[in-house]
């Protein structure tokens, strides 16, 4: 604006001086060519003259004009263009004359410039009066002479003021060029200061940058450096890039960048992911930045590298409790504060079929409901927002629809100010622990062969009618069943067929009972039914009889055709007992009074009943003591050679002598033992004492004998018997050939590959095996062809007859021949006549076994027996004892 102001000032001075200059000429002209005029008339010189007195008065006028602020701007623009001023300088000019004319040398040049309107108004009265006298013709020249020295006159007027005009605006010029010059000096000085000024500030702010700059570049967190474009070395470090690397300025200047920093990952927004070399030898994680950046000309790259081992350890973690989310086989569902479903993993996909995208904007507990059908109650949210945590069972519904059971665990996520933010569902698919949990309370209630109700289960039925009964003054009735002689069917058949067996036994005592009452398996063949709700006893009976007939009826069993009857005992609340025990207890001593009397029969209780069942429930109390006490001992049955008579062998025979009772028959207790599960303990105490007996006649110098005993299925059939077998025969110092085991074809069949595996090592110990009441069961005679078997018992049943059965004497001569053939022993057991004697000899057997040899006898009795010479009992035989 300066500048422009002194150009402004600079045209409106040449202005001035040009129209001074004009003005100037003008005057001297006019007065010049007015004077020729005067003298010669000349008319070209008076047009000279009014122009340039017009262009005086022109001038004249603009400025007065002006001055007065009150003017044509139109006819000031002639008159400027009259006066030849340059059109540049018209608004300066104009500015001047109207507000400069009392500025010196301004002041007195206008009032020069108007003194002198006098003079040369005066010379165009001059003029005029030339012209008018030269229209009346030739002035004379006196009156030339007056006007020419008039017309000089103002001339010697007007050239001072016209000298003194110009010096004015020469002297105003030179005033206002000085005025200017000290402005311009004045405003460079200023400006120049100010530049300084601006300068100090901007050096200041320049070096207070370099300085937040250098601090900012060493205080970084970030390791920065600087890496040449063109070469790729380093041309400057941060604080923070030497201590990372180990390195001083020194060592890094110069260094190529990859000798620093591996890449590994390029990614898409430009940061590269990779490790850096540290002072100790491993490598830090970082991730890289560059930009482009110069250095005065210098075209460099600004590489900024941040640690990123806790973000990569945090990812790291993200990942592994992602992965672990995703792999667990619970189910997980993550929802905001508003239980809206965010994630869940692969696991609660696989449960439900709902996906995160098929939950979005779904409320997770909207899909489930309590057990019973209901909502969530509020309750759950105040156990989470007070202690953090609910637990539960809960009914989920699938995609598809369908709902299972769901064992349910919501968290709740909180921030730091207390509020949820998250909550976690951990769910987990119990059907198969419902099913499991269900299957595990039937089976607590129902017996798991035949699904009728367990022991534990018909006692509890029992207490709850029997508290019915004694609410409402009624009857129940209690029968309890047992099948008759199932023993042998399931010695004679297999254990499948005897389970085959029951399941069509409890079937058909379910279909008779129908709804009247509960049915249970308490054990074995024995069975149970509960009548409630009753009015006489004969109910009871009646439904006692249908179960009779229903159970006599055939069974097919596989591709047998079994038949069997049961025995029934029947006992009633009130009158046979008040209490489940005593009415159970009553009702078995009714059944053993029915099997006992006639079997295929019903009986009710009667207290003479109760006396028997106390004398078994003893029996069973004493069996154990027997044990325990040592009141077991063994006779001893002697076997000969039916040939010679020579005693081969004895068979062990267990008896128990009651020290009140007296003798008890094994027909009573043994069943009782193997009720009791005692039996594998007697036969082990039969078996030591044998073999001890065996080893102390062998003490005493008696011929060797071969020892028979019997043993159960319960025994023979356990992993460790034949390592009790042979750890016996080492302890007493036996031959293995010396001891046979007798076992009942039925038990052999019954334990299945078992025995089949203990038959072969008996054999490898050289253990003879003999089978047992051979021909009374319904057997396989494959197990004949065991090398193990090295005797067959001929049954007394099938001895019995001999010789004049032709039936007996047939099956005991196919029996023979079936030895003979097999190169199987035979013995035959229960000879009590000569007659069956010659008949077996003759046929083919050669030992026997029976009273009419000798009946069991004491251990001292074998001991005489075995002296030469002497008899026994009153055979014609003379039983000598073996040689030596």
């Amino acid at each position: 604006m300066f500048t422009w102001g002194a150009l402004q000032v600079q045209v409106t001075l040449a202005g001035f001086l040009n129209g001074e200059s004009v003005w100037s000429k003008a005057q001297k002209q006019a007065v010049i060519d007015l004077s020729i005029y005067a003298e010669t008339g000349n008319a070209e010189r008076l047009a000279a003259f009014e122009d340039n007195y017009g262009l005086l008065m022109s001038d004249g006028w603009a400025r007065d004009a002006i001055a007065s602020g009150t003017y044509d701007r139109g006819e000031v623009d002639r008159a400027f263009e009259r006066g030849k001023i340059m059109p540049q300088a018209k608004p300066g000019m104009i500015f001047m004359l109207r507000c400069c004319t009392h500025v010196s040398h301004m002041h007195e040049a206008v009032a020069v410039w108007r003194a002198a309107d006098v003079p040369l108004k005066q010379l165009g009265a001059i003029a005029d009066e030339l012209k008018q006298a030269a229209r009346h013709g030739s002035p004379d020249e006196p009156e030339t002479a007056r006007r020419l020295a008039r017309i000089n006159a103002l001339n010697d007027e007007l050239e001072p003021l016209t000298k003194r005009f110009s010096l004015e605006v020469a002297q105003g010029a030179m005033w206002l060029g000085r005025v200017l010059f000290g402005s311009v000096v004045l405003v460079a000085s200023l400006a120049l200061l100010l530049w300084l000024v601006m300068a100090r500030r901007i050096l200041i702010g320049i070096r207070g940058t370099e300085e937040r700059y250098s601090l900012l570049f060493d205080s970084a967190a970030d390791a920065i450096v600087m890496v040449d474009e063109a070469t790729g070395r380093i041309l400057g470090a941060n604080r923070t890039a030497m201590q990372w690397t180990g390195l001083s300025m020194e060592a890094l200047m110069g260094k190529a960048l990859p000798e620093l920093f591996v890449p590994l990952l390029h990614r898409s927004d430009g940061a590269v992911t990779g490790e850096l070399h540290t002072r100790d030898g491993e490598m830090r994680p970082v991730e890289m930045r560059s930009s482009v950046a110069y250095w005065g000309t210098q075209s460099v790259h600004q590489s900024i590298m941040r640690d990123i081992t806790e973000r990569v350890s945090l990812e790291q973690q993200r990942r592994i409790a992602s992965e672990a989310m995703a792999s667990i086989a619970e189910g997980v569902i993550i929802a905001d504060a508003d239980r809206r479903v965010t994630r869940v993993n692969a696991a609660h996909i696989r449960m439900t079929g709902f996906t995160a995208q098929a939950l979005q904007d779904v409320r997770f507990d909207d899909l489930r409901c309590m057990p019973d059908g209901s909502p969530l109650p509020d309750s759950v949210w105040e156990t989470i927002y007070t202690e953090g945590n609910w637990v539960g069972e809960v009914r989920t519904r699938r995609m598809d629809g369908t709902t299972y059971p769901e064992w349910l665990s919501i968290s709740a996520i909180r921030e730091a100010e207390g509020q949820v933010q998250h909550y976690v569902a951990v769910i987990n698919n119990i059907s198969t622990a419902k099913a499991n949990e269900q299957r595990l309370q039937y089976m607590a209630a129902h017996d798991p062969l035949t699904g009728l109700a367990n022991r534990a289960e018909f006692e509890r039925r029992c207490v709850q009618a029997v508290a019915a009964a004694e609410r409402d003054r009624g009857m129940i009735a209690v029968l309890f069943i047992d099948l008759d002689a199932f023993k042998a069917v399931n010695d004679s058949y297999t254990h499948a067929i005897g389970d085959h067996l029951l399941v069509k036994v409890a079937e058909r005592i379910a279909y008779e009972l129908g709804d009247k009452g509960l049915a249970g398996r308490i054990g074995g063949d024995e069975f149970t039914v509960l009548m409630d709700d009753l009015y006489t006893r004969e109910e009871a009976s009646a439904m006692a009889g249908r179960l009779l007939t229903a159970l006599a009826a055939p069974v097919v069993v596989g591709d047998y055709e079994l038949a069997l009857s049961a025995s029934i005992g029947i006992a009633c609340y009130p009158l046979d007992g008040t209490d489940v025990p005593t009415l159970i207890t009553n009702a078995d001593a009714a059944m053993y009074a029915a099997k006992t009397e006639e079997r295929n029969a019903f009986r009710f209780y009667s207290p003479r009943m109760q006396a028997d069942a106390r004398r078994r429930i003893a029996l069973a109390s004493e069996l154990r003591k027997a044990l325990a006490e040592d009141e077991f001992h063994l006779q001893f049955q002697p076997t000969v050679e039916m040939r010679s008579g020579r005693v081969v062998a004895v068979e062990a025979l267990l008896r128990w002598h009651h020290p009140v009772r007296g003798r008890i028959p094994p027909v009573e207790f043994i069943p009782m033992a193997e009720k009791l599960g005692l039996i594998r303990r007697i036969d082990q105490w039969v078996l030591q004492a044998a073999c001890r007996q065996l080893a102390e006649w062998d003490h005493l110098g008696l011929p060797p004998l071969r020892m028979a005993v019997n043993v159960s299925a319960h025994w023979f059939g356990q992993a460790n018997f034949v390592d009790d077998i042979r750890a016996l025969l080492e302890s007493q110092r036996l031959a293995a050939e010396r001891l046979m085991l007798e076992i009942t074809e039925g038990a052999i069949l019954r334990l299945g590959e078992e025995m089949e595996r203990t038959l072969h090592a008996l054999h490898a110990l050289g253990v003879g095996v003999a089978i047992d009441d051979f021909g009374t069961g319904y057997s396989s005679m494959s197990y004949l062809k065991m090398r193990a078997i090295a005797y067959l018992k001929i049954d007394q049943s099938f001895v019995a007859g001999l010789p004049e059965d032709e039936s007996d004497g047939a099956i005991v001569e196919t029996m023979l021949t079936l030895c003979r053939k097999l190169g199987i022993s035979p013995i035959a057991e229960g000879i009590e006549t000569e007659e069956q004697h010659r008949f077996l000899l003759r046929a083919g057997c050669t030992e026997g076994q029976g009273y009419l040899y000798s009946r069991p006898i004491e251990p001292e009795e074998i001991v005489q027996l075995m002296t030469v010479g002497k008899r026994q009992g009153n055979s014609h035989l003379r039983l000598v004892p073996p040689e030596v």
